[in-house]
């Protein structure tokens, strides 16, 4: 059973929850001083419309189930991670750091305008589950058991990249070192290979929907955000500060996104 309501209205009430749990976030940062809890927002904003999308729109049951099941489970876990190792464990991610020291005549403005830009993201990438919903399908095909391998691959590998990185984090007699372990090793950002990789389920969820060509936006528009916005380039920045020519001999030595074999030695 859903609520049956018009796509157009489902869809509405989604932007309104966005819009309401950004300024709620928003509101708490002025009070902790730490506006890494917009990544936290952004995570699990995802979660919670893919469930919202199920119990609002028609469309096959095991579907809507699924769908909303493992993108819930996805969102919730990176959205748990994020708070527990980075806002309650850290200091302010170093991003927002600098946002404060570069807009501190209006800074509050511009965190406002920052997390509803990224709940407005959430919004857009959102409607990619609800056109996987949306198959015409009555049953459940081999493109969602598809789908549903690349999620586990996908989650599984996000999970023990954030969990090696934490535990290589969390020993004193590695501060200021380079984390080369386990995945670590294959590649410089494996969690943010891995998070791209999990859009492409949706993809194959989407196969003889409607629109279902238009998943392809959530890939790529997240593969562009990771190498040239977001992800690498500023991460990328903190750590050559941080960590110099330790940095550097692994930027030359280990792949920058797609996990791959480390060169032993320069040619």
């Amino acid at each position: 059973m859903t609520l049956g309501l018009p796509i157009s209205s489902a869809v509405l009430i989604g932007l309104a929850i966005v819009v309401v749990v950004m300024f709620s976030l928003w509101l708490i940062q002025m009070r902790t001083r730490d506006a890494g809890i917009v990544d936290v927002g952004w995570s699990a904003l995802l979660g919670i419309l893919a469930i919202w999308y199920a119990l609002a729109v028609d469309g096959s049951a095991p579907r809507r189930v699924l769908v909303a099941s493992l993108a819930a489970v996805w969102s919730f876990r990176l959205a748990g991670y994020l708070l527990i190792d980075r806002v309650m464990s850290n200091e302010e991610d170093g991003r927002y750091q600098t946002i404060r020291n570069n807009w501190s005549s209006n800074l509050q403005t511009f965190f406002f305008f920052f997390f509803q830009t990224q709940g407005m993201l959430d919004w857009l990438l959102a409607f990619v589950f609800l056109i996987a919903m949306q198959n015409p399908a009555t049953g459940l095909t081999w493109t969602d058991y598809a789908a549903t391998c690349v999620w586990m691959i996908a989650v599984v590998g996000e999970s023990i990249s954030d969990r090696q990185l934490q535990r290589f984090r969390k020993r004193p007699d590695n501060k200021g070192k380079v984390c080369r372990v386990g995945l670590w090793r294959y590649s410089r950002h494996p969690n943010y290979f891995f998070e791209w990789l999990h859009w492409w389920t949706y993809v194959l969820f989407a196969i003889g929907s409607p629109y279902g060509w238009a998943t392809l936006a959530a890939p790529a528009l997240m593969l562009f955000l990771i190498l040239k916005v977001t992800g690498i380039p500023p991460t990328e920045a903190r750590a050559l500060e941080s960590r110099g020519a330790a940095y550097r001999d692994y930027q030359r030595k280990t792949s920058a996104f797609i996990p791959w074999f480390p060169k032993e030695s320069e040619s």
